[in-house]
């Protein structure tokens, strides 16, 4: 089991008391590990000295306008590269079978292409599958890096943290291209209402002929040929350390 991308997950998910009362802890199994460089490790202490100066209730006022409230910062992954509803919906089905072929039982209430999720997934590997799964959206972690890094975000220092752990560079050309993406603004209230009117998402094949979506779709395939990983399971707020 690679602990740092359970460490990260949990660090990347919905701040709770329980996550504030762990993060020192967590601090030290990134640290035992040794995934990280220094300069990295340091960064991630800095977000979590932020977090646990933080009021609770203010920190979970900043993730949710941060990461639920602003499409441009989702941690979904294929809300980054789907087409329409329906072609995220079936790439979905597809990720969560792959997650139970590979031996990760879901029983968290998040959808299967939420960051912390996958890198839930990834922990169960080892690490050369893992720093090769991690390299197929590794241009949506780096460029939700630099969009955290331009609003002075302390959160950035998570997605630096997993570029480091890949030991590989997303390619410049789509990163570039997640960049030009327009960014929301979610005190725009009238602006979010036009982003998000779309298609409800269907689990399930596409009804409607169309050929879904190319980025996921080849993501997806090479995640697929990877060899089987050993059975575990993962709960919506347990962090095994």
């Amino acid at each position: 089991m690679i602990k740092s991308f359970k460490v990260l997950s949990a660090l990347l998910s919905y701040p709770t008391e329980e996550l504030q009362a762990g993060a020192p802890e967590l601090l030290e199994v990134l640290s035992s590990e040794g995934l990280l460089t220094q300069p990295r490790l340091k960064a991630v202490r800095g977000f979590v000295d932020d977090l646990l100066a933080q009021d609770i209730y203010d920190a979970q006022e900043r993730y949710v306008l941060m990461f639920d409230r602003t499409r441009s910062l989702s941690l979904h992954l294929f809300e980054h590269v789907h087409g329409d509803g329906r072609d995220r919906g079936q790439a979905m089905v597809d990720l969560m079978a792959l997650y139970e072929e590979r031996g990760l039982q879901i029983d968290a209430k998040e959808l299967p292409d939420y960051l912390p999720m996958f890198l839930e997934f990834l922990s169960l590997l080892e690490i050369g599958e893992a720093r090769d799964l991690l390299g197929e959206p590794l241009h949506i972690v780096s460029g939700l890096k630099e969009r955290l890094k331009k609003r002075k975000s302390p959160y950035k220092a998570l997605f630096a943290a997993l570029e480091c752990i890949a030991k590989s560079t997303a390619r410049l050309e789509d990163v570039k291209a997640f960049l030009e993406t327009p960014e929301d603004d979610p005190e725009d209230l009238a602006a979010l209402d036009a982003v998000w009117e779309e298609e409800v998402i269907t689990f399930g094949p596409s009804s409607g002929g169309d050929e879904g979506c190319p980025q996921a779709d080849n993501m997806l395939e090479r995640m697929m040929k990877e060899p089987q990983a050993k059975t575990n399971s993962v709960s919506d707020s347990q962090v095994r350390t």
